[in-house]
């Protein structure tokens, strides 16, 4: 098939599911400057970056070949989310991760109030959000309560058991449990949310 530079990423994909092995070849032509930077950007280390970048298109191939591609119309997000995920995955085997001050814990909602972002981190960004977003939905009612009141109101201990109506030990306590289920999820899913 002829193309041209105005070919859609999902119309490239779509060829490529259905054997066009060149098609690949002009994704992975078209993005291959932005996502090479934006692994170096996390690594600053040339080879390393080259085997993340080419473990991150044996992922991509693997998943289009499976037929477990469903991010319709949003090739370059996907495919920079599964090169994150690649560079976390170095930095964790490697024990290199940033640690959320004084619980050597993730701070997943740093990561959301994050406002300098480019384009890559916040189409990551947006990504995360979405997964925070349902992962909170799973929290019992009362978790979910103080958790949102705390983070996205930025509410005190005291003011949320007043809106409540619990003592500030028991809104604690909510909060405690609310993390401790939202860690248990991510872990048992291997769920990624740092960026």
């Amino acid at each position: 098939m002829k193309r041209n530079n105005t070919t859609s990423d999902a119309v490239l994909v779509k060829e490529y599911i259905n054997g066009d092995e060149t098609a690949l070849s002009h994704l992975i032509e078209r993005h291959q400057v932005r996502i090479y930077n934006f692994i170096f950007s996390k690594v600053f280390d040339r080879d390393l970056t080259e085997d993340i970048f080419q473990d991150t298109f044996i992922k991509v191939i693997r998943t289009l070949k499976r037929g477990k591609y469903n991010e319709e119309g949003k090739f370059l997000p996907w495919v920079m989310r599964i090169a994150h995920n690649l560079v976390i995955d170095h930095f964790r085997k490697n024990k290199r991760m940033p640690k959320f001050e004084g619980t050597g814990d993730f701070d997943i909602f740093d990561v959301l109030k994050d406002s300098s972002l480019d384009v890559e981190n916040a189409l990551i960004k947006d990504q995360i959000e979405r997964d925070v977003t349902d992962l909170i939905a799973e929290l019992p009612e009362d978790q979910k309560e103080v958790l949102l009141m705390r983070i996205y109101k930025d509410m005190s201990f005291k003011e949320i058991a007043l809106k409540t109506d619990v003592s500030i030990n028991t809104a604690l306590g909510r909060m405690r449990y609310a993390l401790i289920n939202l860690r248990k999820v991510i872990e048992a899913h291997n769920i990624i949310l740092t960026n």
